[in-house]
């Protein structure tokens, strides 16, 4: 199934629901049919996945010690950072202009 995130702030993201449930739990919120990310939220889910990205980078930078240029490439591209960007980036635009970020399926 796939999740529709929108909110006024920026473009409509489409993902699907395995990575926004994984994402919105990490802010704190369950994937349901609908859902949001109050106006008053943004600030916290915004440092909650900031949180979990600085985290998933230190880790990949241990996988990677030793390991080939194209070795790194193809585990940096799977990164929690790559694939939480464009909720993180809905989230920054939306907190600046205190706007909530709504999904549904």
């Amino acid at each position: 199934m796939m999740i529709k995130f929108s909110s006024h702030a920026s473009p409509d993201i489409i993902m699907l629901e395995s990575l926004a449930e994984f994402l919105l739990g990490i802010v704190g919120k369950r994937l349901g049919e609908r859902g949001a990310i109050g106006s008053d939220e943004t600030g916290a889910a915004i440092a909650k996945l900031e949180a979990a990205i600085a985290e998933d980078k230190a880790a990949g930078a241990k996988e990677n010690e030793g390991k080939s240029s194209d070795e790194r490439y193809e585990n940096d591209s799977l990164r929690l950072s790559v694939r939480a960007y464009p909720l993180l980036n809905m989230l920054r635009e939306a907190n600046a202009e205190g706007s909530p970020v709504r999904w549904e399926a």
